[in-house]
């Protein structure tokens, strides 16, 4: 709320009184106006009796206003491409002096129609010319304290007709929605797993939802790419008598490479006492009842290297048993058997106590800051999706007190296979948020996020692959966007950064209300040749990275050192960003490179890339080997806990990599629970962290830990 002092207020009120035509309707231009009653979106919006709407609503007693800062923006969707001649601006006191007036056809590109410098508030009436769809006021400066503050942004001229996008609507052909009495219900999980047990590249992708109700009987398998989700506001109201299993006997019981499938939103009482999901990386297991144990091992307890579990209540024993690694936050569990190298936990009521100097275990009381992942559920009959609150010092289940906001799925765009990049940007302009289908969606541009509080959430693993070496998706730099739920598969012409949140230099705070992503996944190769300098850039200041998997495959089809060349797994450029379960693997140079300021990790996984040819290939600076997890020698205040990183150099078993990790020292600097390891001997470490750290042991797979550092 802007606050100003009572002697301004009242001369403004007597200004307002000695000069009633000053936000006097715009003299009527000669074409129709286009833009009111239409969709308007901006970059920020002062408070909720200032949204962006109020521009365009034909009333002068209402305005937008925005946050008080440059630059921000006004757009309005005129609903169909127009050939536009006059842009009428009604200042209210909190004024423009430089801005421009900007014509897209996309609501993504933009072109100048006007310049001003030295403005003087009032009423600008501005003859232009032009064609687009989407007409915006670019706040250069401001002339004020405030923001920019608009009584009405009038646009006038002919249409040639362009509907505008619609919200809502059914969710595809991909995605299954079930009731207890939908006939035949076995055999509809049974046909899926079928096809998606073993396709791990396969095109194949599918969403389960279930309507709220119980379920007896059934035993949902989850292959590759399919997931499934509860429609209830709370997990109790899906309940489940049976199992919902991953297991391994596709893969001869190894569970290494179940990847790509997740679980979410109900509760379930296993059918023996205990549910078995022995997961790989990218299979999330949130916001479950299980009403039982929890097995995380495959049957013949095989190989296994997971996993991620949160918001969930386990009423058992969870036993990871084989499972090398593991992170569980802000969840109850009611016991936790053993593990085999690094097992974290953040706010997990029941979770076993720190014993890393002799075990696997690293326990934190609480998460410092997180947000639940939006889900879609059923409102009666209407589909919403809940955008949960953020939480502070978090500990435990979310629910069932449900503290955040649902929005109707008519403001999304249902992207459905065959949408192209350009109508879903047209989405985006429009104020719509996206709800991706399970499927494949070929980008020829880049997807653009630029209004806050956006979500963009994928149902089945949906899939984006740009194309031409475009980037996949670029957030900018506001308030409270929320990505979850996606696969980025890189294309075979080189993208120079697959998801960038934040522009470059970005600087605003965004603490009470930060950018987060979830469960976005991203591969480079594998499927076939993909080429990405860099996997994920973070250039937004408190941004949360929410369990992500970032991918540079080292098996698969279009598999070689140069065949799918990615040099950066994560790069955080942004300073306060918190990452709580970030799993980043086999990238060319550096997996990790942090280079803000006050960064926070709370689990690491990684292993580093199995193909370099020889040490030569990846000597640096008189360094072998890049890092797994490097932040940048400026920074002055880190902290990080439970960090392993893993190698095996089976090009080259002779490499002899530096350390695992490579940091600055200083009383900032401060890095908990570190361990490397040489997965048999195929290539060792001669330090865990700069030079600090005994180095690796042979072929015993043996973890080389510290404790602490500096």
């Amino acid at each position: 709320m802007r606050l100003r002092s009572l002697g301004v207020a009242l001369a403004a009120m007597a200004a307002l009184l000695a000069l009633p035509t000053a936000h006097a309707p715009a003299a009527q231009a000669a074409d129709a106006p286009l833009s009111q009653g239409k969709t308007a979106t901006a970059s920020s919006e002062e408070n909720a009796g200032t949204a962006a709407g109020n521009a365009v609503d034909g009333n002068t007693g209402t305005r937008w206003s925005s946050s008080f800062s440059d630059d921000q923006w006004l757009q309005v969707d005129l609903g169909a491409t127009a050939t536009v001649s006059q842009v009428v601006l009604n200042w209210e006191t909190a004024y423009g002096k430089d801005y421009k007036v900007q014509i897209s056809a996309d609501g993504s590109s933009w072109t100048d129609l006007k310049s001003v410098t030295g403005g003087d508030g009032g009423t600008d009436t501005l003859d232009v010319s032009g064609q687009g769809r989407y007409v915006r006021m670019l706040g250069v400066h401001r002339a004020t304290q405030w923001g920019y503050s608009l009584w009405e942004f009038q646009v006038y001229g002919t249409t040639t007709g362009t509907p505008p996008v619609q919200g809502g609507g059914d969710l595809g052909p991909n995605v299954i929605v079930v009731d207890p009495s939908t006939p035949n219900l076995q055999a509809k999980f049974d046909s899926v797993f079928a096809q998606q047990e073993s396709a791990q590249f396969g095109t194949g992708r599918y969403q389960f939802l279930l309507k709220p109700g119980t379920y007896n009987g059934i035993n949902a398998q989850i292959g590759f790419y399919t997931s499934i989700s509860g429609l209830g506001l709370n997990p109790d109201d899906t309940q489940i008598n049976g199992d919902v299993t991953v297991d391994a006997g596709w893969f001869n019981g190894n569970a290494t490479q179940n990847f790509w499938r997740s679980a979410e939103n109900f509760a379930i009482t296993p059918s023996n006492g205990t549910d078995r999901w022995a997961v790989a990386q990218a299979a999330p297991f949130r916001r479950i009842h299980v009403k039982g144990g929890l097995n995380l091992a495959p049957n013949g307890y095989g190989w296994a290297s997971g996993g991620y579990i949160a918001d969930s209540k386990i009423d058992g024993t969870v036993g990871p048993y084989s499972q090398q690694q593991w992170y569980t936050r802000d969840s109850s569990v009611g016991g936790w058997t053993n593990g085999v190298w690094n097992m974290t936990f953040s706010g997990v009521e029941g979770a076993p106590a720190t014993n890393f100097d002799s075990g696997p275990y690293t326990t934190l009381d609480n998460t410092p800051v997180s947000r639940e992942k939006p889900f879609l559920y059923l409102d009666g009959s209407a589909y919403k999706v809940f955008v949960p609150a953020k939480r502070t010092n978090a500990r435990g289940v979310s629910w069932p007190a449900n503290a955040g906001t649902s929005i109707p799925l008519d403001q999304f765009y249902v992207v459905k296979p065959g949408a192209t990049a350009a109508t879903i940007n047209q989405a985006l302009a429009q104020g719509l948020n996206l709800l991706f289908t399970p499927g494949i969606y070929h980008l020829d541009r880049t997807i653009n996020v630029t209004r806050a509080n956006t979500v963009v959430l994928g149902l089945g693993l949906a899939t984006l692959v740009p194309d031409n070496g475009v980037d996949a998706m670029h957030v900018a730099d506001v308030d409270g966007v929320k990505l979850a739920g996606f696969l980025i598969d890189a294309g075979t012409v080189n993208s120079d950064t697959l998801l960038r949140i934040g522009d470059p230099g970005s600087t605003a705070d965004h603490s009470a209300n930060p950018t987060s992503m979830q469960d976005v996944f991203v591969r480079i190769g594998g499927a076939g040749p993909g080429l990405a300098t860099n996997s994920v850039v973070v250039n937004s200041n408190n941004v949360i990275i929410d369990h992500t998997w970032l991918w540079r495959a080292d098996h698969g089809s279009g598999v070689g050192w140069d065949t799918n060349r990615a040099d950066y797994g994560l790069r955080v450029n942004g300073n306060d960003v918190l990452a709580t379960g970030l799993f980043v693997e086999h990238f060319n140079k550096y997996d990790v490179y942090w280079n803000g300021e006050r960064g926070r990790t709370i689990f690491f996984q990684n292993e580093k890339a199995y193909d370099a040819p020889n040490a030569a290939a990846i000597t640096h600076d008189g360094v072998v080997g890049y890092a797994a997890y490097k932040v940048a020698d400026t920074v002055t205040a880190h902290e990080a806990w439970g960090l392993g990183s893993y190698c095996n150099y089976t090009a080259d078993p002779t490499i002899v990599q530096s350390n695992g990790f490579q940091v600055p020292t200083g009383s900032g600097i401060k890095m908990h629970d570190l361990l490397v390891i040489s997965l048999g001997g195929m290539g060792q470490y001669a330090h865990v962290v700069n030079t600090t750290g005994s180095p690796t042991s042979g072929t015993s797979t043996t973890p080389s830990k510290v404790t602490q550092f500096p």
